[in-house]
């Protein structure tokens, strides 16, 4: 978490209000937030259009990187959408729950 310091010395630096640095910090948090929804809706559609994904086939159909679809498979893992097959690396598959 951020501390108040901390934004309260970035708001002067980028010479705004710490409100409106505050603003902007939700702002950015939000956005990401919806992106990443989005993203694991397309993976839940994709799933359910092709039958299985891999790693690979999830990085470039998003266009993100390998750390970002593997955090993305194990929160849809956690959320019960979704199951791997395979234990680690390149067999492992992904399928809807």
């Amino acid at each position: 978490m951020i501390g108040f310091l901390h934004i309260c010395k970035e708001a002067k630096k980028h010479g705004v209000s710490t409100a409106q640095e505050l603003v902007g910090i939700c702002s950015v948090a939000m956005e990401q937030t919806i992106k990443k929804g989005k993203n694991k809706k397309k993976i839940l559609e994709l799933l359910a259009e092709k039958g299985e994904l891999n790693n690979s086939d999830i990085r470039e159909a998003l266009g993100i990187s390998a750390r970002t679809a593997v955090n993305y498979m194990d929160e849809l893992e956690k959320e019960n959408k979704v199951k791997q097959v395979g234990r680690i690396g390149h067999n492992v598959i992904y399928r809807l729950k």
